[in-house]
């Protein structure tokens, strides 16, 4: 499949973790040619956050979006850091490094104080703007069917050997990123399947990290508040396959961003796709609630490949965890195994089933494009109405709420409420998408209720036997941040108490005592 077979990944021999009780910054600085040295120390533990310092650590003075590292570097000397990472020389008295970028050094250092955990896994890393988690979690389980010990990362967090550990980033930073793959391998991981978020990959979290398969699954419209245009968002996605960092990639050739990727790469490439250009072409059968269907054609010959993940909009996902797993030695076998079995990961088209005559689904669609794949899935299955739940993300791109309400009035019945509004004004939000809701001039009912646990009421009373209610743009979170709050809500709970406090309506079962 043009993917190189990666049977000595798994082979022991490997590097093993460091049993010395420090490493000098010197040593940790040797891959680095432009930093300047000034002094030495031997380093016993690493940060990037001067409150977690501790005696012996090496602090990363990190540029940020609201502070700089640099201005926390003497908190993080006082609490006993005796060595920095930084851009300009500090009166502080301890070592230091000095770079042209913190960010830039934090992941190579990071790989080496932890001593190179990911050269001893087999590490597929997803990146996209929708399909992420998902695919990661097919990969995962496919790796597991196989008989391989397997970790997860990434928005749903970190995940391995039963463990699981909540991460606030899709890609955490890198001193963290490096210490989780160094505690796979301890407990014995042998392959990890990791999201690439494009803040991470343009932040540098990935430096430092051998990636044997990338993928690409997609890229719509999201994060151009950072980004600026959808040319440099792409940018920041390539930046998983310089030569570098990642040996192979796989990408979905289905949008133009794709195809445009597959042309600059200068790795090796398999695309895949709907397309019959493609390397690796896929058709996809839908089964309703009971899952997909996906038959596709490649260089193997043909491959049926079955799962219970509901929407044509997941075919891409399934065909991109077989061939990333196909193409680090995984039989096809158990890669068909795992796909069957493999459920969606949490928040992604989960049911919320209290026995009542609708259907309930919690998903993480919070793009215009995701939101209308699930609205499109929604109508295949629905006899009835479809209604969507929803809301934008504060301190995001702006520019996209307008489009977000316009798919959003395809539907019957729209509620706009409150998502995790930060700091920004909850009307602005709503407003916008609003305005675009407006714009699309259909029939749809559009309701504004900015509470969000009153909106999930509203959806649930008036829905009837055979209709659909979406709540999108959450998934598996279970706080919002209004203003300098942070406030409990899980929409997946939320809706279950709602379905029974209505327990007297027909159909429906008594909560749990």
């Amino acid at each position: 499949m043009g993917v190189r077979s990666s049977g000595p990944l798994f082979a022991t021999g490997a590097r093993i973790a460091r049993t010395s009780p420090g490493i000098t910054l010197s040593q940790l600085a040797a891959d680095l040619p432009d930093g300047s040295m000034r002094g030495d120390a031997l380093v016993r533990s690493i940060c990037y956050d001067s409150r977690k310092a501790l005696d012996g650590s090496l602090f990363f003075a990190l540029p940020g979006t609201r502070t700089d590292g640099h201005d926390h570097a003497g908190a993080a000397v006082a609490a006993g850091a005796i060595a920095l990472v930084v851009e300009r020389p500090l009166e502080l008295g301890v070592a230091q490094l000095v770079v042209p970028s913190v960010r830039a050094a934090v992941g190579p250092i990071s790989s080496v104080f932890y001593g190179r955990p990911s050269e001893e896994l087999a590490v597929v890393a997803v990146t996209g703007t929708n399909g992420k988690t998902t695919t990661c979690a097919l990969v995962r389980r496919c790796l597991t069917s196989a008989g391989l010990v397997a970790g997860q990362i990434g928005s749903v967090g970190t995940h391995f050997l039963g463990r699981s550990i909540a991460t606030s980033l899709t890609t955490p930073q890198a001193p963290d990123v490096q210490w989780t793959l160094r505690q796979m391998v301890r407990s014995g991981v042998t392959a990890v399947a990791m999201e690439a978020s494009s803040h991470g990959l343009d932040q540098r979290r990935m430096d430092g990290v051998r990636v044997d398969v990338g993928v690409f699954t997609n890229l719509t419209r999201e994060h151009l508040d950072y980004h600026g245009t959808m040319e440099r968002y792409l940018d920041a996605k390539a930046r998983l396959f310089e030569p570098s960092r990642c040996r192979a990639a796989l990408v979905c050739v289905d949008d133009e961003w794709g195809r445009e990727l597959a042309r600059r790469l200068e790795i090796p490439v398999t695309t895949f796709g709907q397309s019959p250009a493609a390397d690796v072409c896929f058709s996809v059968e839908e089964r309703g609630l009971d899952g997909i269907a996906v038959d596709l054609w490649g260089p193997e010959g043909a491959v049926r490949l079955e799962s219970p993940l509901v929407g044509r909009v997941n075919g891409a996902n399934v065909v991109a965890a077989y061939l990333a797993t196909r193409s680090l030695g995984v039989s096809s076998d158990a890669a068909r195994d795992g796909l069957a079995t493999a459920p969606a990961p949490p928040g992604r088209f989960e049911l919320v089933d209290a026995g009542q005559p609708f259907l309930v689904v919690v998903d993480y669609a919070h793009t215009p494009d995701a939101l209308a794949a699930l609205i499109a899935t929604a109508r295949r299955i629905a006899t009835g109405r479809v209604t969507v739940v929803l809301g934008a993300r504060g301190g995001r791109d702006k520019g996209k709420r307008p489009e977000t309400g316009r798919v959003a009035a395809s539907a019957d019945r729209v509620l706009l409420t409150t998502d995790s509004p930060g700091e920004e004004p909850i009307a602005d939000i709503i407003r916008a998408l609003y305005r675009g809701a407006l714009e699309a001039a259909t029939s749809s009912e559009v309701i504004v209720e900015p509470d969000r646990r009153a909106a999930i009421d509203r959806a649930l009373d008036a829905s009837e036997a055979g209709d659909v209610v979406l709540i999108v743009g959450r998934g598996h979170e279970q706080f919002q941040h209004i203003g300098s709050e942070t406030v409990a809500l899980d929409d997946r709970e939320a809706a279950r108490e709602s379905l029974f406090a209505r327990s007297d309506a027909p159909g429906l079962r008594t909560a749990p005592t």
